[in-house]
């Protein structure tokens, strides 16, 4: 067996979503209000992503993205203006985000009340205009699978719709499957799938949750959700290369769930059929990182050891003693580094300023090349 490729992913990687300037925020509320059309919101996004491509090829990133500005939630997008058949609710009761300094965040929750179906291509559109913009890498951000199945639950899923929930899972591996494919048609070759439900497991908290509502957490790790993924991921390209993210909640500079990757690492590094992951290392919450010797020579992790919910900037020699530990349990070139999580999850953005994103966005690129030249 052969070490992992690389180029994609990067040694210097990030997560995809960007912090929302001003004027696109404004216009995403204005066109919501009905002051301006659609066209015209397109126009801003058209726009700030323009500003945003050029950003990342200036601080010397190669993977290109779109900053996610076309979208309110990172997942709900999708699902919502995609597939179809899904409702968001906010949630601040059972399940909330807090901050560093004990605030607390509603998160975007969602219900299935209709057939979820792929009627078309759903990011083909975005990925072809970034590939314009660029000569590097594009590459295109999209949820997980196993979201409606984690995020809904039986509870929050129309029995008129999906009596059976085996169905709902047929319609989720008809939609991916179809949209893998217009992007493979489209010419994308990087595609990164981000993955909560499977983080968030990692927290004993979670895993009571799900019992509570008479799901078996074992189970689904262990066995549904790698079918669900691998399945919806079958007949993609060899050339494509997907990366996972795994992440504990983003939004508005607020986390969900912590915990070590131990609980979920075999399954995720071993059973689960993409080549690279996205894992987040920026705090003691993400754990040890013992579980890195669980992963297969020919696969890569990207450490997220840089945050991107704090504007303050990490220290270059911090984050090599990082590396040279995690490189205890697994090749160093193995590796890559990334922040640990995209700077604007939900459009709002996290607690920090343009000029520290793209500080800590240069951070990366610049201790990349130290470190592997």
């Amino acid at each position: 067996m052969t070490t992992a490729p690389h180029n994609p992913p990067f040694r210097a990687e990030h997560i995809g979503s960007l912090l929302r300037p001003p004027e696109l925020l404004k216009a995403r509320a204005d066109q919501e209000a009905g002051r301006i059309s659609g066209a015209e919101l397109r126009g801003v996004q058209d726009e700030s992503i323009r500003r945003a491509v050029a950003l990342q090829e200036e601080v010397g990133l190669q993977s290109i993205t779109d900053g996610e500005f076309r979208r309110d939630v990172f997942y709900t997008d999708f699902y919502c203006r995609g597939l179809g058949g899904v409702t968001v609710y906010e949630e601040l009761e059972d399940m909330f985000f807090v901050d560093t300094e004990g605030r607390k965040i509603s998160v975007p929750l969602v219900k299935v009340t209709g057939r979820m179906r792929w009627r078309s291509p759903i990011h083909a559109d975005d990925f072809n205009f970034v590939r314009a913009l660029t000569s590097r890498t594009p590459k295109i951000t999209i949820p997980t699978p196993v979201t409606m199945h984690f995020v809904a639950g039986r509870g929050n899923v129309s029995k008129a719709a999906y009596p059976d929930l085996d169905q709902m899972t047929e319609d989720i591996v008809d939609a991916y499957q179809r949209e893998l494919k217009a992007l493979a048609d489209a010419g994308c070759r990087y595609l990164q799938i981000d993955e909560v439900p499977l983080a968030l497991m990692c927290d004993e908290g979670t895993r009571s949750r799900m019992r509570q509502r008479g799901d078996d957490p074992a189970k689904l790790l262990h066995e549904f959700f790698p079918y669900l993924i691998n399945r919806s991921l079958e007949g993609r390209p060899s050339s494509m290369h997907v990366g996972m993210h795994l992440c504990r909640g983003n939004n508005q500079s607020g986390w969900l769930t912590e915990g070590g990757y131990e609980p979920i690492a075999d399954t995720l590094f071993n059973k689960i059929k993409v080549d690279s992951y996205f894992l987040e290392y920026d705090t003691s919450r993400a754990g040890s990182f013992a579980p890195l010797r669980l992963m297969p020579k020919d696969k890569t992790a990207v450490l997220g050891l840089v945050s991107s919910k704090v504007g303050e900037l990490e220290s270059k020699d911090a984050l090599k003693r990082k590396i040279d530990e995690a490189a205890q349990y697994i090749d160093l070139d193995q590796l890559s580094i990334s922040p640990q999580c995209g700077f604007a999850s939900t459009a709002p953005g996290n607690r920090l300023t343009p000029e520290q994103q793209a500080a800590k966005l240069r951070l990366v690129v610049d201790l990349a090349r130290e470190v592997w030249g």
